[in-house]
């Protein structure tokens, strides 16, 4: 009895052991649940990352359908939405007179290009295997049949994103109305972000979201010419030169384009098969042409687009490439330079002027 009576006085006379305890157990429960909260965050953010490249894609169409109904409206002197719908509009009306036009003839050409692809490898090994040097590396390496069926299988995995998280069309109308509802209201959803900001950095957060729009913006008109002009240079070369499927193998190189440095490689591919089935020395002509294409690109059309639009150093590009690439396939290596320039926007004005006080030039300001 005396010794409880003991044992109760030591715990009254020692109140701030029984409070460091306490405090310590707290600590270790906060410690825990931030660290469960940042594994759940993760894991949450991981497995809806196709989600959140959808969006992302989402939101750089409604970028480029801000930029052209704020120039609409401006030139018209219309209400934004007015313009806006309009802008829809004639997006949708080109869009559909391009594919009653062509979608029929590039489709047979698909087709034919899927069939002749096989051949061509065929034929290529052939063709090596005729010379001595040749004949031992082509010996070593996996028959082209299973080189150019595993090449589908990584083209089918690559566009598992849009046929099975909702299909397809699922995943074309998340891109759509995600486009048009940003588009429509882009101050809403920005002022909702700003909240989750302290008030007195929220001024500076709607200047990063400024910089942000305006860098992908500038990005996006300038990778839309440079498409387009490759598209149609690459299609009426390879008809000039008389190679078959020419309008889409240019279709192709166009759309590859929206990647730099890795599509014009990935699109010079079946192009050059395709005249190697031919000849030979038409598979050199197409060659040429590619690398010609090529340089024109990057020496002389991308250096006057980029004095308008953003300069993204082109290692840190391809890097990115690399990292969104092994786990995201194609579509993260199609939204790498995007993302590549958000990041630039971020670090330069977030850590490098606020943190370091340093003055840094913005990617759409160069």
């Amino acid at each position: 009895m005396a010794d409880h009576i003991d044992e109760s006085n030591q715990q009254k006379s020692n109140p701030h052991s029984n409070a460091s305890v306490s405090g310590f157990a707290s600590k270790i429960l906060i410690f825990y649940g931030i660290g469960i909260t940042f594994l759940a965050v993760f894991f949450l953010l991981w497995y809806a990352v196709n989600v959140l490249l959808l969006v992302f894609s989402g939101i750089l169409i409604a970028i480029l359908l801000q930029r052209l109904s704020q120039k609409l409206a401006g030139w018209s002197g219309l209400p934004y939405t007015l313009s806006l719908l309009l802008a829809v509009g004639a997006i949708a009306v080109l869009i559909g007179t391009t594919a009653y036009l062509l979608v029929p003839r590039i489709a047979e050409q698909s087709a034919q290009l899927w069939d002749t692809i096989p051949a061509a490898l065929r034929r290529l090994q052939s063709y090596l295997e005729s010379y001595g040097w040749a004949k031992n590396l082509v010996g070593k390496m996996p028959p082209f049949e299973k080189m150019f069926a595993d090449a589908s299988s990584m083209l089918t995995q690559a566009f598992a994103i849009f046929s099975g998280l909702l299909g397809a069309l699922g995943s074309l109308l998340i891109i759509v109305f995600v486009a048009i509802y940003f588009a429509a209201q882009p101050g809403v959803y920005i002022n909702g972000l700003l909240k989750l900001v302290p008030f007195n950095k929220r001024q500076r957060g709607r200047q990063v979201f400024s910089e942000l729009g305006d860098t992908l913006a500038h990005w996006l008109f300038g990778k839309l010419v440079a498409m387009v002009v490759v598209g149609v240079a690459t299609g009426l070369g390879l008809y000039l030169l008389d190679v078959p499927l020419a309008i889409t193998l240019g279709l192709i190189a166009g759309l590859f384009d929206f990647i730099p440095y890795i599509g014009p490689l990935l699109a010079g591919v079946p192009a050059v098969l395709i005249a190697f089935s031919q000849s030979p020395t038409l598979a050199l002509y197409v060659i040429f042409l590619m690398i010609g294409l090529q340089f024109l690109e990057s020496y002389l059309m991308l250096p006057l687009i980029e004095r308008r639009t953003v300069s993204i150093p082109p290692a840190l590009t391809i890097s990115i490439q690399v990292l969104m690439g092994i786990p995201f396939g194609l579509l993260g290596i199609a939204l790498a330079t995007p993302l590549t320039a958000s990041l630039c926007v971020l670090v330069a004005m977030l850590y490098v002027q606020d943190v370091l006080g340093d003055k840094v030039s913005l990617p759409s300001k160069h």
